[in-house]
């Protein structure tokens, strides 16, 4: 028995001294059965030391605290190891921008390196649009903007426009900042809007952005670490091996004043300006053309190409402010106030011998509306005649207390931009005691004159015409954080009408459905 205990003794410590063995050499394990020899391989992830780090976000705070976190350390190591590319291409933005920035944040009397917060936000892109809607260099909301009185339309975001939207980002940092008191407070509630931070305070009883950090959205938790990360690498990235290669600068410009309608295209085209240039000098253009509303627009032309444009100046822009041609139902209507050049006057006039002479027509007529024209073959050509060149019936409408836009438009079934164009309205907002012109379309004028007769015949061809008349309605993309009455504010319409258009019973939207609007 003492044999026995003594021989598992000396086994037991024999397998002691072979497992010491193996943890020893735990670098190299040799299978017995296979010559396959496997080696643990140890991962060197690079970092900037966090006392080096430390040490320099001491040197460049001025204003705004730049404290050490170990997010902070996180966005350094990310940009600057893992996404050096985007570091460089940040490095080669900054001449692009920040000389604007520093001028208005020295307007403003704001700390300077608020600038590089246009870095965390868009990458330093001015049409930079994100997936809850927010736009330009400072990515305002939609509502934000209209209350810093930034102009949005369907050919114009203001947002996007370098100038108007630094201003403006001047302004609500100001003003958040005169709230909290505390800039990585205002920062933060830049990113996730004040009520947001309010709350985070509320429910951590914390006063200071590290304070209340758990309590935060999960994005502004990372955005003023963000903010810090980028501000050191602005300044020493440099002293990672990452140099900027091929700067961007601001292209030489002068300024002309847009009026009326006006086609970017044909403007580069004519004026040997790269359509690319003036697009990248005017961000704010959202399209390729101005509405024929346009009223003296600020447009950025290359110095460069000026003097040929200055040259010729009345020939480029009378190309440019050409109207296309329309279809066929649509008459240009004598009270239209067009400015148009001299080619395009004597154009015009030609066709006044012959309104359906040499149109151009974008699609071919509807069937509604070829069984309009087969219908009408029967009458006297005088007849015909006198439905075809008569003009639009013009009627004034005295706006009322409790009026608006939008409704008016639905009562006399016209176009809300129609309306805005007869009346030179650049807004939707209109006073009591106001008058409006109203200009009734053709085809709807000879199918009430139709109907009015009372025959059977009568009703029938003025069904027929009804039909045939053109409506393009105007939609809008939901955008994640739109609601019914963000959208109704914005189109100057109600819940209901919105609602009834829509055929839509309850309040709920989802991001990327398509709504009527007009």
């Amino acid at each position: 028995m003492n044999y026995l205990n003594r021989s598992l003794l000396r086994l037991g410590l024999l397998s002691a001294v072979v497992g010491l063995a193996t943890v020893t050499h735990a670098e190299t394990t040799i299978q017995l059965d296979s010559t396959i020899v496997k080696k643990d391989t140890i991962a060197v992830v690079p970092t900037v030391p966090d006392s080096l780090l430390r040490e320099r976000l001491a040197k460049l705070q001025k204003d705004i605290p730049l404290n050490y976190h170990k997010a902070v350390q996180a966005y350094v190591d990310y940009f600057t190891f893992r996404r050096a590319s985007y570091t460089r291409t940040m490095l080669e933005r900054i001449p692009l921008f920040f000389p604007l920035y520093e001028r208005m944040l020295k307007q403003y009397g704001l700390p300077d390196e608020l600038k590089y917060l246009s870095i965390v936000e868009s990458a330093l892109n001015p049409r930079a649009i994100s997936r809850a809607g927010a736009g330009g260099l400072w990515q305002i909301m939609p509502g934000t903007g209209r209350d810093l009185r930034l102009s949005q339309d369907d050919y114009v975001d203001e947002r996007m426009d370098p100038v108007k939207a630094t201003e403006a980002a001047c302004k609500y940092l100001r003003d958040l900042y005169n709230i909290f008191g505390d800039w990585e407070m205002a920062m933060a509630a830049y990113n996730c809007g004040p009520g947001a931070v309010k709350r985070a305070m509320r429910r951590s009883g914390g006063d200071t952005f590290y304070t209340i950090y758990d309590a935060l959205p999960k994005e502004t938790r990372g955005y003023v670490p963000q903010f810090v990360a980028f501000t050191y690498l602005m300044n020493h990235a440099n002293d990672h091996g990452i140099v900027a290669e091929n700067y961007e600068y601001p292209i030489p410009h002068d300024t002309i004043q847009v009026s009326g309608y006006f086609n970017l295209e044909t403007f580069a085209r004519h004026s040997t300006m790269a359509l690319a240039d003036l697009q990248k000098m005017n961000p704010a253009i959202t399209t390729t053309m101005l509405p024929e509303g346009t009223n003296r627009y600020p447009l950025r032309v290359p110095r460069e190409q000026y003097a040929y444009f200055a040259s010729r100046r009345q020939a480029i822009l009378d190309s440019a402010s050409r109207i296309p041609g329309r279809m066929e139902h649509m008459l240009l209507a004598s009270a239209e106030d067009i400015r148009y050049g001299s080619d395009s006057m004597g154009t015009w006039g030609a066709l006044s011998q012959n309104p359906l002479a040499n149109i151009s027509l974008e699609a071919p007529p509807s069937p509604a509306a070829q069984l309009a024209v087969a219908e009408s073959a029967d009458e006297s050509e005088d007849d015909i005649e006198t439905v075809v060149m008569r003009k639009p019936r013009k009627q004034t409408y005295v706006v009322k207390k409790g009026d608006n836009l939008g409704e008016i438009a639905d009562r006399y079934h016209v176009e809300l931009y129609d309306l805005k164009r007869w009346n030179h309205l650049r807004s939707t907002k209109i006073q009591r005691g106001q008058k409006l012109t109203i200009l009734k379309e053709v085809a709807e004028t000879r199918a009430e004159r139709l109907a009015d007769q009372g025959t059977a015949k009568g009703r029938k061809k003025a069904d027929v015409i009804a039909k045939a008349k053109h409506y393009k309605p105007r939609y809008h993309r939901v955008q994640s954080g739109d609601t019914l009455w963000n959208i109704v504010q914005r189109y100057d319409l109600t819940i209901d009408q919105l609602k009834k258009m829509n055929h839509i019973k309850s309040n709920a939207l989802r991001p990327g459905q398509k709504l009527i609007v007009g």
